[in-house]
């Protein structure tokens, strides 16, 4: 409950924070298309700066004192923002090193909480664990963007960037009341740095089941950053809404995230917590060829519809996945298997967005969206044709063949 709690306090304020920090570089500082495709890029280039090593040294450390120093650092990062802004010396290169920033310590953030789930739930309870832990995220997701939107509009983008920052302090305050018992690093097994990375490499790549589950999220999170490249720029300047409008349009959308983490359990009870993975997509995938079809009206209720169903499949898969994952890996692998998987998965956003970025510049935002989620589409297809098609539920790890 208390992992619980510091998700919730942190998930709101970086809901909050997505919104607000594109904004500021769009509103406040005029930024193009490229401008805020490389914005994108520096949110997520760490995880190929160090998403490789990160899992090593989540594997030898405490998990939840990477937890709260994550946070600490993130809230630090972030309270820089208004600061600058009340001293009028808010520039592109400052948020750009925030967004950078930001995204080394999310990569720890990250790898050590999907690490340190099973000790706190066990494996049995994994898929209930990690749904609730998204309900939590789209919770958030649902009011994190209204109210962000809101904040904007009445206070600035800086301002709502300054409740983001408490918020991670928030966060490392209920991690640091965790109690529980946490399996101590064995330090005579450490081996050399590039040893291990390629222990994690090897079993991520070796594992035929792990590696479609790869390739799909890599191929759907590059559309994705070519999405978020052009998403703002595309509401803002083709369709004209307004930041209170953004944010309510994506508090709509976020709720299809809530439907999803609501009902993934009864769903992979009925239709296979194995199953749901390739499912998902193949169903809710199509949905998104309504985003590009918006436009100021009636139709912009066509980009809600796309990102709600779009919201309840990226859920579906991203429970189904990530507790085959952590159910098929051994515990002292976990860091490194997540932080391989990490790498591959989330090292094509920052090339997604530079890639946005300037087909945006080239051919327009609605075109960029156009391909993006044709991407999207195609991400499936490695699933189809990987061994997670015949199986209807997840594996006990002496069940699964990790040959080639």
């Amino acid at each position: 409950m208390l992992l619980f709690g510091a998700d919730t306090i942190s998930q709101v304020g970086t809901q909050i924070s997505m919104l607000a920090l594109p904004l500021v570089a769009v509103l406040a500082l005029k930024a193009s298309e490229f401008e805020t495709g490389l914005l994108v890029a520096a949110e997520t280039a760490a995880f190929l700066l160090v998403g490789l090593p990160a899992g090593v040294w989540v594997d030898r450390m405490r998990r939840r004192r990477i937890l709260i120093t994550a946070d600490l650092v993130r809230g630090a990062l972030l309270l820089s923002v208004p600061i600058a802004w009340w001293l009028d010396g808010l520039t592109l290169p400052h948020l750009y090193g925030v967004a950078l920033g930001m995204g080394l310590a999310t990569v720890f953030f990250d790898i050590s909480y999907q690490s340190y789930l099973p000790s706190l739930v066990g494996r049995e309870r994994l898929v209930d664990g990690n749904a609730k832990l998204e309900i939590v995220r789209t919770t958030a997701g649902v009011a994190g963007p209204g109210v962000g939107g809101l904040l904007v509009q009445a206070l600035t983008a800086p301002v709502a960037v300054l409740l983001d920052a408490v918020s991670f302090l928030g966060s490392a305050l209920f991690l640091w009341r965790i109690n529980a018992t946490e399996q101590v690093p064995d330090r005579a097994a450490r081996r050399s740095l590039l040893k291990e990375i390629g222990e994690g490499l090897r079993f991520v790549s070796t594992h035929r089941i792990l590696r479609m589950i790869a390739a799909c999220t890599a191929t759907s999170n590059f559309g994705s950053g070519m999405l978020a490249a052009v998403e703002m720029i595309f509401l803002v300047r083709v369709i004209g809404l307004s930041p209170g409008g953004i944010g309510l349009l994506f508090s709509v959308a976020a709720l299809g995230g809530l439907v999803g983490a609501t009902i993934v359990s009864v769903v992979g009870r009925r239709v296979g917590t194995a199953r749901i993975i390739w499912l998902s997509n193949l169903v809710t995938n199509p949905f998104m060829l309504l985003v590009p079809l918006a436009e100021p009206g009636w139709r912009m209720s066509l980009f809600a519809i796309g990102m709600f169903m779009n919201g309840i499949g990226v859920v579906l898969y991203n429970v189904g996945q990530l507790s085959f994952r952590q159910s098929v890996t051994p515990e002292h692998m976990l860091g490194r298997m997540n932080a391989t998987m990490r790498f591959v998965v989330w090292g094509t956003i920052p090339l997604g967005g530079l890639v946005g970025g300037v087909l945006g510049e080239l051919f327009g935002a609605r075109t960029t969206l156009w391909i993006s989620v044709a991407l999207g589409l195609l991400s499936v297809v490695p699933l189809l044709l990987s061994p997670l098609r015949t199986m209807r539920d997840l594996p006990a790890a002496d069940q699964v063949d990790a040959r080639p």
